[in-house]
């Protein structure tokens, strides 16, 4: 009898063992942007990305979830004197409002963080950091996303790490973050 069990026991766990585990179905992908060259500026957008630059010393860095879903941003890597600086900083700006018109950030929100260097007071370092942003975000807007999908803020000098003018210029610059709402579906339509 307990034979006859065993020998029962170890058929089902051997048929149980052969039993192949689903699976998952495929998670369809967020669209991708087609990288494509930037378009030439009208003169109202040249200004406002002229602004932006000054504003921010050409410093925007990009969280990297923002670079994945939308690789057709080139990040600027900014020569100190090139030629192309204002090229590349219009150019990104340009990747990132494509990507939020016609790419995986539609109906997204991006939030624009400013940011500055400890040479001042707080209070100066934060009003500072918000124009920055602000300037960034009225550039990004000038290429056809509506301003309700870009925030803003400012941390001032609050995480500055330089300690000379080397390091300072990385402290002065605009952060591009995507923005979480806690109550948000992860629906790529908008």
């Amino acid at each position: 009898m307990i034979r006859k069990l065993m020998l029962c026991l170890a058929g089902a766990a051997l048929v149980a063992g052969c039993g192949s585990t689903p699976k998952p179905a495929p998670v369809a992908a967020a669209p991708r942007m087609v990288s494509r060259p930037a378009a030439p500026m009208t003169p109202a957008q040249t200004a406002v990305v002229e602004k932006a630059q000054e504003e921010t010393g050409g410093q925007v860095h990009f969280e990297e979830t923002i670079l994945q879903l939308c690789p057709g941003i080139k990040p600027p890597q900014f020569d100190y004197d090139s030629s192309r600086l204002k090229d590349r900083f219009s150019d990104a700006l340009q990747g990132l409002a494509g990507c939020m018109r016609d790419g995986a950030l539609r109906g997204k929100e991006v939030l624009l963080v400013g940011r500055a260097d400890p040479r001042g007071t707080e209070d100066y370092n934060l009003a500072l950091g918000g124009r920055r942003a602000d300037a960034v975000r009225k550039a990004i807007a000038s290429f056809g996303v509506e301003p309700r999908y870009l925030d803003i803020t400012s941390r001032g000098a609050l995480d500055a790490v330089g300690v000379d003018e080397a390091t300072w210029a990385n402290d002065r610059r605009v952060d591009v973050k995507l923005e979480a709402h806690p109550n948000a579906t992860t629906s790529t339509t908008p």
